[in-house]
């Protein structure tokens, strides 16, 4: 159905989630600034056409671990604290550098599940965001690795992106990742397995054929999308899932083209912001 997709065009607030996948060198781990470059350059002409853009970004531990010249991650939460909060800062110098080149401000937002739970610092975020981009600001998130622990953290930015999607009310959610969207089975593994082009309702048998996708640098698989799906979806957003590997894709979708796999936004009259939350 060619006309749902059309809605793709009119979105006027749209989300964006990057892994870490998309963001480094398959060989080294370490950041593509190139990629990063034209990813900032795409995000600012969504802007100039007179989008809301707000960047999920995950990364900071992953930049982290370069600087400190450490090889894998570390076992001791402490530790990989450190490691976000020097990642953190590093990665969020680099988008002001991408950014301020296109003649972009960004701003920093860092989440965890504690602050949206409670009513009122969900409200501040909430005011935060609304107040950013009506200052014409392109909001950078991420999880606060720094204070999060097992009891409070989102544990990935799928559903981190879905949850900020629907506190700003987005009428678009694209997560890009390192596949080229949903399949009936792992394409990594089963070269039959067939794509999927368009979702309408998300059931059981989708969520058994995605649960052993899974990306190389990155904490979510398939699975983790499809639950930032039903978020998305139940909060009247649409959601576009898409291979990163070319970052122009976000132009495309924007201007019509059929590509990844597409979820229609289906309004869920008992949807609740705040059990979504406690259940992540």
């Amino acid at each position: 159905m060619q006309s749902i997709r059309n809605r793709v065009q009119q979105a006027q607030r749209i989300v964006i989630k990057v892994g870490s996948s998309s963001l480094t060198y398959p060989e080294t781990g370490k950041l593509d600034l190139t990629r990063m470059e034209l990813l900032c350059r795409e995000l600012s002409s969504l802007h100039n056409a007179g989008k809301d853009v707000v960047l999920v970004s995950s990364g900071a531990i992953m930049v982290g671990l370069q600087a400190l010249g450490l090889h894998r991650r570390p076992h001791v939460l402490s530790r990989v604290q450190a490691c976000a909060a020097i990642g953190q800062a590093r990665l969020m110098m680099l988008y002001q550098k991408f950014f301020s080149e296109y003649n972009q401000n960004c701003g920093q937002i860092l989440l965890t599940k504690y602050s949206l739970i409670r009513p009122d610092a969900c409200m501040n975020a909430h005011n935060t965001f609304e107040e950013l981009l009506d200052l014409g600001v392109i909001p950078i998130v991420n999880e606060n690795d720094t204070i999060a622990t097992d009891e409070i953290e989102f544990g990935d930015n799928d559903s981190l992106s879905a949850l900020v999607a629907s506190l700003i009310h987005a009428d678009l959610l694209i997560l890009l990742s390192d596949i080229d969207g949903l399949y009936d089975d792992d394409p990594h593994t089963n070269p039959d397995a067939h794509f999927i082009e368009e979702v309408y309702e998300i059931n059981e048998a989708l969520m058994e054929g995605a649960k052993g996708a899974s990306s190389r640098v990155g904490t979510g698989g398939m699975a983790t999308k499809l639950n930032a799906a039903r978020i998305a979806c139940a909060s009247n957003c649409d959601m576009i899932i898409a291979n990163a590997r070319d970052f122009h894709i976000i132009g495309r979708l924007i201007a019509g083209a059929r590509e990844g796999t597409f979820f229609a936004a289906k309004p869920d009259p008992n949807f609740s912001f705040e059990t979504c939350v406690e259940k992540i």
